[in-house]
C-alpha cells in the first residue's frame, strides 16, 4: 500500500495525519519548513517567550476529540488547559471598563452595572438571535465536509433572525451586515464595539461579514475561552507528539510543488527538489492550491516588560480605540513565557490589511506598534513605562513563516453574503486530493482547522459519501 501524503504539518494537517494513522494508514507529512505546528508558532529572547499565532482557544472539544479517537491519552493528559475566568475586559475610549465572567448570567449583570441599565438585556437579546444562527448552521459549517461546489442556495443566506423596528428589518441582503445589527439591535457605541471588537479579533471584518458572525461571539461566551499552560505552542507540541505515536513520518525542509497525476487521480506529490512521494490519497494541508486567499491579517507586538503582573490582572484585554482600532492584549500569568516573577510578557495585536502595504518600511511598522502601545496606554493599561523592548510582526512575517500569500490570516467560514464566506471544499479538483487546515472548509481558527482534518479523514476513510459524525 502506498500510503498517504500530507501536505503541511499546520494543525489542521496533523489532524488529518493521526487520524488518518489510527485508522491503519502509512501517512508521511511534507512540510517546507523545519518545524511543525504551521501558523501556531513560539519566538523567544532573554528567557521570554511569545505564542505569534493565535493566543487562546476555543472549542477545545475539537482536540479532546482528537485525542479521544487517536490514542489513550486524553487530551487533559497531555496539557493543562484552563478556562479563562473573567473571560476579557473590554475598555472603552470613554474611560469605561467591563469586566465580563463566564457565563450569561454574569455577563448581563456585568453590562448593567458598567453601561447602564438595559444593556444586559439588548445583548442577551441579540445573542438569543445568534444562538438560532449556531443551531442551524453548527453542523454544515463545522461538521460536515463540503465537497464540490456547493449547491445553489446552500449557505447562500444569511441564518441570523433580524429583530424588526417598525414596519421594516434593519436591514436586507447585503446591507445585513454584523455592524450594522450592532447599531440598531444594542444601541449604544460601546455595546456594538464589544460585539463588533470581538468578531474583528476573530479575524473577521463586522462591516462586511453577515450578520449571522454574531454566533462566533455567542459560541464563546457560550463555550469559553481557553488557554494552554506553555503557550499555544504546547498544543501544536502535543499533536505533533501524537502524530509520532501514531507512527506518522515527518519530513521537514520538503517542500511540496505540486501533486503528480497518474490515470486521472493523485498518485503523490512532487517536491521542490524535484524528487518524488509516492501515495494512494494527498491531503494538502498548505497554501498553494486554488486561488489565493482573500482576508485580512494581523500586525503582532510582543512586548517584555520589567516589574512582576499586577495581581488581578486579565488574562485578555480588548481595548476599543478611539480611531477605531481594536486592540488584543493577552498578558498570561504563565511562568513558562517569562524569566523570572520580576517581569512579564505581553502580546498586543490588531487587524490589518493584508499584502505588503507599508511593511517594508521599517518607521511604518514602528509607528504602528507605537500606535498599539498609545491604545493600551489611553486604556489605562500603564505598559509603556515598564517596556524593556518589544518585536513587531507584520503581514510580512506571516506570509514568510506560513507561505500564505500576502499573510492572509483565515477567518472562520460563515453562511451568507451568497456562499463569499466559504472556504475552499475538503475535496480537490484531481481524484484522491483533499484539502485540510485554515485555507479548507470550515474555514480559520484553530476549532476550524481541526475539524477540516477530522473532515479530509472522514472522507478518506469512509467514503465520498460520508457526511460527518453523528
Amino acid at each position: 500500500m502506498l500510503g498517504i501524503v500530507v501536505v503541511g504539518a499546520g494543525l489542521g494537517a496533523m489532524a488529518a495525519a493521526a487520524r488518518l494513522a489510527r485508522a491503519g494508514h502509512r501517512v508521511t507529512v511534507v512540510e517546507r519548513s523545519e518545524t511543525h505546528g504551521g501558523a501556531v508558532g513560539r519566538w523567544e529572547r532573554d528567557g521570554f517567550a511569545f505564542d505569534t499565532g493565535p493566543g487562546l482557544l476555543h472549542f477545545p472539544a475539537v482536540w479532546r476529540d482528537l485525542f479521544v479517537k487517536t490514542g489513550r491519552e486524553e487530551l487533559g493528559e497531555v496539557l493543562d488547559l484552563r478556562q479563562l475566568d473573567p473571560a476579557v475586559e473590554h475598555r472603552f475610549a470613554d474611560g469605561t471598563a467591563v469586566l465580563l465572567p463566564q457565563g450569561a448570567g454574569g455577563v448581563r449583570r456585568a453590562l448593567d452595572a458598567s453601561l447602564g441599565a438595559g444593556a444586559g438585556e439588548r445583548w442577551a437579546s441579540l445573542l438569543r438571535r445568534a444562538r438560532a444562527a449556531w443551531e442551524t448552521t453548527r453542523r454544515p459549517l463545522l461538521e460536515e465536509p463540503l465537497t464540490g461546489r456547493p449547491a445553489p442556495g446552500a449557505f447562500a443566506e444569511d441564518a441570523y433572525p433580524a429583530a424588526r423596528r417598525g414596519l421594516l428589518p434593519w436591514g436586507r441582503g447585503a446591507d445585513r451586515t454584523l455592524a450594522r445589527a450592532a447599531a440598531a439591535e444594542l444601541r449604544d457605541p460601546r455595546l456594538a464595539a464589544l460585539l463588533t471588537g470581538t468578531v474583528r479579533d476573530w479575524g473577521v471584518d463586522p462591516e462586511r461579514a453577515p450578520a449571522g458572525a454574531a454566533l462566533l461571539v455567542y459560541a464563546e461566551q457560550t463555550f469559553g475561552s481557553w488557554y494552554p499552560a506553555g503557550g499555544m505552542r504546547a498544543l501544536a507540541d502535543a499533536v505533533y507528539e501524537r502524530c509520532r505515536a501514531r507512527g506518522v513520518e515527518f519530513r521537514f525542509g520538503a517542500e511540496a510543488a505540486g501533486i503528480v497525476e497518474r490515470s486521472g487521480r493523485a498518485a503523490g506529490v512532487e517536491l521542490a527538489d524535484g524528487s518524488r512521494v509516492a501515495a494512494e490519497a494527498v491531503v494538502w494541508g498548505a497554501p498553494g492550491v486554488g486561488a489565493p486567499p482573500v482576508g485580512a491579517s494581523r500586525f503582532t507586538l510582543l512586548v517584555a516588560l520589567r516589574g512582576a503582573r499586577p495581581p488581578g490582572t486579565p488574562h485578555r484585554t480588548l481595548v476599543h480605540a478611539a480611531d477605531g482600532l481594536t486592540v488584543s492584549v493577552l498578558r498570561p500569568d504563565d511562568p513558562a513565557l517569562r524569566p523570572d516573577a520580576g517581569h512579564e510578557a505581553a502580546v498586543l495585536s490588531a487587524q490589518v490589511s493584508a499584502g505588503p502595504g507599508p511593511w517594508a518600511d521599517a518607521r511604518e511598522v514602528e509607528a504602528f506598534a507605537e500606535r498599539l502601545l498609545d491604545a493600551a496606554e489611553a486604556a489605562g493599561l500603564g505598559l509603556r513605562g515598564r517596556v524593556l523592548w518589544h518585536r513587531a510582526r507584520t503581514p510580512l512575517d506571516v506570509e514568510r513563516e506560513t507561505g500564505v500569500p500576502g499573510g492572509v490570516v483565515p477567518a472562520p467560514a460563515l453562511a451568507g453574503g451568497g456562499g463569499r464566506f466559504l472556504a475552499a471544499p475538503n475535496t480537490g479538483r484531481l481524484p484522491g486530493t483533499y484539502r485540510a487546515g485554515g485555507l479548507a472548509h470550515p474555514g480559520g481558527g484553530l476549532p476550524h482547522a481541526g475539524m477540516s482534518g477530522a473532515m479530509a479523514a472522514g472522507l478518506i476513510t469512509e467514503g465520498p459519501d460520508w457526511r460527518g459524525s453523528t
